[in-house]
């Protein structure tokens, strides 16, 4: 299979960036995207030219880190899968194929196809756990939980943090990845006693590293590579309002004066 690739270019955060077009030709059909990428990266090398910077580690559709958008859309025409998950048997021999990095200020260009995703890291260090004191393992079956809420607790534990949502949402909103995050704690008898100062303090970071507002059309989660359930964003945004009334209601400490 022959293709045309018309790849943005960036050579740093400052770089203005642009498309350049590549022809690779004699692609299995059976190959991953990322081995497409592979063999066009050494073409490139066997002419000297500099290879496309792009993220990928597990291949496996595991780690989220291999981030592209793809023809308009984050990893590409498929469906639930990632970027390494796509085949070239999903193009048409002869396509066209566009490839960009993710867009979004929060996600600034390193080079190429790699952004700077660490603001998601910031956002889980402000509050993406729980606190327990360490010992032995406790037994599985020591706290029970119902088979609906262990579900639903897997479900946003899914989340791999490619930031495919950040990319979809017309507004460059975190809203999914960070409801998924709060959402498997607070539904879970562990991370329930932390539930409202996790929300608001990830929440207030999340706005902090400057990703937009919701924008409800659902674009989040229908390009999420897991499949994440919009109605995390719905827990989200009770647990921080009721973080919020929590922490007006608490009294103001009297002041102590010495002397």
């Amino acid at each position: 299979m022959n293709f045309t690739l018309k790849i943005w270019r960036q050579k740093d955060a400052q770089d203005q960036g642009s498309f350049k077009t590549y022809q690779i030709e004699d692609i299995g059909a059976d190959s991953s995207f990322l081995e497409m990428m592979d063999e066009l990266n050494e073409q490139l090398i066997k002419n000297n030219e500099d290879p496309v910077h792009f993220d990928h580690d597990c291949r496996e559709g595991i780690c989220g880190t291999c981030s592209l958008f793809i023809n308009g859309r984050p990893h590409g025409p498929q469906k639930a899968i990632t970027t390494c998950q796509l085949h070239m048997r999903s193009f048409a021999d002869g396509d066209i194929i566009t490839i960009e990095p993710w867009r979004a200020q929060s996600f600034p260009v390193i080079k190429d196809l790699v952004v700077d995703r660490s603001a998601f890291e910031r956002i889980i260090q402000s509050g993406g756990y729980i606190s327990v004191s360490t010992g032995g393992v406790p037994d599985a079956n020591e706290i029970p939980i119902t088979t609906s809420i262990a579900n639903e607790a897997m479900d946003a534990a899914s989340c791999i943090g490619c930031g495919a949502c950040v990319a979809a949402c017309k507004n460059a909103s975190a809203m999914l990845f960070v409801a998924a995050k709060i959402s498997h704690l607070a539904l879970l008898p562990q991370g329930k006693v932390e539930a409202e100062p996790r929300a608001e303090s990830m929440v207030a970071q999340m706005d902090k590293e400057g990703f937009g507002l919701c924008t409800n059309t659902g674009a989040c989660s229908a390009e999420c590579p897991k499949e994440i359930s919009l109605t995390h964003i719905a827990r989200l945004n009770r647990q921080y309002y009721k973080a919020k009334k929590f922490s007006e209601n608490v009294p103001e400490k009297e002041e102590i004066h010495e002397g």
